[in-house]
């Protein structure tokens, strides 16, 4: 684990941004209202969408180092 590599700090704002997508979520459905009614599946997509970015990029960061880059 180096904090000077990019591709790790790229792992950990993607991770960041699903928690933050994750908040809001769980945040709007707690809430309820009208944002939740509008937003919450498109929040879900976003979270999906993310979660795979990140998913991905974990994979690859694990696939290079293994491979000794």
């Amino acid at each position: 684990m180096d904090f000077r590599d990019p591709l790790f700090l790229l792992v950990v704002l993607a991770v960041l941004i699903v928690l933050g997508i994750l908040m809001l979520g769980v945040g709007s459905f707690g809430r309820g209202g009208e944002f939740h009614k509008r937003n919450a599946n498109r929040i879900m997509r976003w979270r999906i969408i993310m979660q795979a970015v990140a998913v991905a990029l974990i994979l690859l960061y694990v696939w290079l180092r293994n491979r000794g880059a």
